[in-house]
């Protein structure tokens, strides 16, 4: 048996969406005012640890505010605050190969380590408090810094594909 890792200087360099099947979801209050919202301005997150992710991260997000006819409030109190979480976790994943020594010969067993990440885009109401408003993306993080900028332009335009939520 063998065990495949990367290693935690590798996760830390990593972005939090990325490969296998990458999965997007959104949640709003049905009773939030959203088209009453024309302003927005950044509330402090969980940022990447990587600065050039974070930073790639708040660019798409601030694209499709502005496709959405947000203007960034920069003298003014805004209408909705965002904040964006990057989170990582390490999953160990089984790979069975062959079918042992009862059979023809030994098989082989390979554990794998694959990063999952989950992106957070957090929408807040500036006058209640309250969040209104959030979109997820989980998948597999790659090992290549072009696959996850892809993977995150992809989950954050998925995300926007739903505001405003249909039910307002």
């Amino acid at each position: 048996m063998y065990i495949k890792t990367i290693g935690a200087a590798a996760v830390a360099t990593l972005v939090a969406t990325g490969a296998f099947a990458q999965n997007v979801n959104t949640d709003a209050d049905p009773s939030a005012p959203f088209s009453s919202y024309r302003t927005f301005r950044w509330a402090p997150g969980t940022p990447s640890p990587v600065t050039l992710t974070e930073q790639r991260i708040h660019a798409d997000v601030e694209a499709q505010m502005a496709a959405k006819g947000f203007k960034l409030a920069t003298d003014q109190t805004p209408d909705v605050y965002i904040a964006t979480h990057v989170l990582t976790q390490a999953e160990p994943q089984i790979v069975a190969e062959g079918f042992g020594p009862w059979a023809l010969g030994p098989g082989a067993i390979d554990v794998n380590t694959l990063v999952k990440g989950t992106l957070v885009v957090d929408m807040y109401d500036a006058n209640t408090k309250k969040m209104v408003w959030r979109g997820v993306g989980t998948a597999t993080v790659s090992d290549k810094a072009s696959k996850n900028n892809s993977k995150i332009d992809k989950a954050i335009t998925k995300m926007f594909e739903h505001y405003p939520p249909s039910h307002n």
